[in-house]
Protein backbone atom coordinates (compact mmCIF):
# COMPACT_ATOMS: atom_id res chain seq x y z
CA UNK A 1 0.00 0.00 0.00
CA UNK A 2 2.88 2.39 0.80
CA UNK A 3 4.42 1.88 -2.65
CA UNK A 4 1.11 2.72 -4.29
CA UNK A 5 0.83 6.02 -2.35
CA UNK A 6 4.40 6.96 -3.24
CA UNK A 7 3.73 6.26 -6.91
CA UNK A 8 0.55 8.34 -6.79
CA UNK A 9 2.33 11.26 -5.07
CA UNK A 10 5.18 11.14 -7.57
CA UNK A 11 2.84 11.12 -10.55
CA UNK A 12 0.83 14.06 -9.15
CA UNK A 13 4.02 16.05 -8.53
CA UNK A 14 5.39 15.26 -11.98
CA UNK A 15 2.08 16.08 -13.65
CA UNK A 16 1.78 19.39 -11.79
CA UNK A 17 5.32 20.37 -12.70
CA UNK A 18 4.80 19.45 -16.34
CA UNK A 19 1.55 21.41 -16.55
CA UNK A 20 3.15 24.48 -14.97
CA UNK A 21 6.04 24.32 -17.43
CA UNK A 22 3.70 23.94 -20.41
CA UNK A 23 1.27 26.67 -19.32
CA UNK A 24 3.89 29.30 -18.39
CA UNK A 25 4.80 31.86 -21.01
CA UNK A 26 8.36 32.95 -21.78
CA UNK A 27 9.76 35.93 -19.95
CA UNK A 28 9.90 38.13 -23.07
CA UNK A 29 12.67 40.22 -21.57
CA UNK A 30 13.29 42.02 -24.86
CA UNK A 31 9.79 43.49 -24.96
CA UNK A 32 9.39 46.81 -23.15
CA UNK A 33 6.41 47.27 -20.86
CA UNK A 34 4.46 50.47 -20.36
CA UNK A 35 6.23 52.60 -17.78
CA UNK A 36 9.45 50.62 -18.05
CA UNK A 37 12.30 53.01 -17.31
CA UNK A 38 15.68 51.26 -17.12
CA UNK A 39 18.41 52.96 -15.16
CA UNK A 40 21.50 54.29 -16.91
CA UNK A 41 24.30 51.78 -17.34
CA UNK A 42 27.09 51.65 -14.77
CA UNK A 43 30.72 51.84 -15.77
CA UNK A 44 33.17 49.12 -14.76
CA UNK A 45 34.61 51.30 -11.98
CA UNK A 46 31.13 52.09 -10.61
CA UNK A 47 30.14 48.42 -10.73
CA UNK A 48 33.29 47.30 -8.90
CA UNK A 49 32.85 50.05 -6.34
CA UNK A 50 29.22 49.17 -5.71
CA UNK A 51 29.47 45.38 -5.61
CA UNK A 52 33.05 44.74 -4.43
CA UNK A 53 34.56 47.71 -2.58
CA UNK A 54 31.46 48.82 -0.65
CA UNK A 55 30.74 45.37 0.89
CA UNK A 56 34.42 44.93 1.78
CA UNK A 57 34.53 48.33 3.48
CA UNK A 58 31.33 47.60 5.41
CA UNK A 59 32.73 44.21 6.43
CA UNK A 60 35.96 45.81 7.67
CA UNK A 61 34.04 48.50 9.58
CA UNK A 62 31.98 45.82 11.33
CA UNK A 63 35.13 43.85 12.17
CA UNK A 64 36.76 47.01 13.54
CA UNK A 65 33.74 47.87 15.69
CA UNK A 66 33.61 44.33 17.09
CA UNK A 67 37.31 44.42 17.92
CA UNK A 68 37.19 47.88 19.53
CA UNK A 69 34.01 47.24 21.51
CA UNK A 70 35.04 43.76 22.67
CA UNK A 71 34.51 43.51 26.43
CA UNK A 72 36.24 40.19 27.04
CA UNK A 73 39.48 40.27 29.01
CA UNK A 74 42.65 38.56 27.80
CA UNK A 75 44.07 35.95 30.20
Amino acid sequence: MDKKNALRAGSVAAGTTLMMLLMSSPALALTRDDGDDPAPKLSVVETLGLYVVTPLVLFLVIIGLVMVLDKSKKA
